[in-house]
């Protein structure tokens, strides 16, 4: 489905499979996966929905569609030769998705452990030594 640049030479692609592109760009791992994804119908390429693994895709399109409990809106930037490494992937699309909604009990920093009264749950290290101090060294064979 690919289209080959005349003149110059070089092998450029203007178009490529959705399905492929997708694999490509590391939305999934493999391109049976990102095929299934298509086939279910839940992405849609400039607003109209697509089911089709074979669509062609070109720069400049806009995918949107839900992964991960979230919902992604990819314009393509570049369309790729191989599947090769994260950083490459990631030149071939921009994020335009919005940034995660936050629920009111939700905060940026991470959670704390609570604090713990004293003299509750088990004994530290110290505290054993402590207690075995205390009782004479009975049971301890060292």
């Amino acid at each position: 489905m690919s289209v080959r640049g005349q003149g110059s030479g070089a092998d450029e692609v203007t178009c490529l499979r959705l399905d492929k592109w997708l694999w490509f760009a590391r939305f999934f791992k493999t391109r049976t996966l990102a095929t299934r994804f298509v086939q279910s119908g839940k992405l849609r390429i400039n607003k109209q929905p697509v089911s089709k693994p074979h669509h062609p895709v070109r720069p400049g399109d806009v995918l949107t569609f839900a992964l991960r409990g979230g919902v992604k809106i990819i314009e393509i930037k570049a369309l790729g030769l191989r599947r090769g490494p994260a950083p490459e992937a990631r030149a071939l699309y921009e994020d335009l998705s919005p940034p995660p909604v936050r629920s009111a009990g939700q905060t940026a920093e991470p959670a704390t452990v609570a604090p713990r009264p004293p003299g509750t749950g088990r004994p530290t290290k110290r505290q054993r030594r402590d207690t075995d101090r205390f009782k004479g060294d009975a049971g301890s064979s060292h």
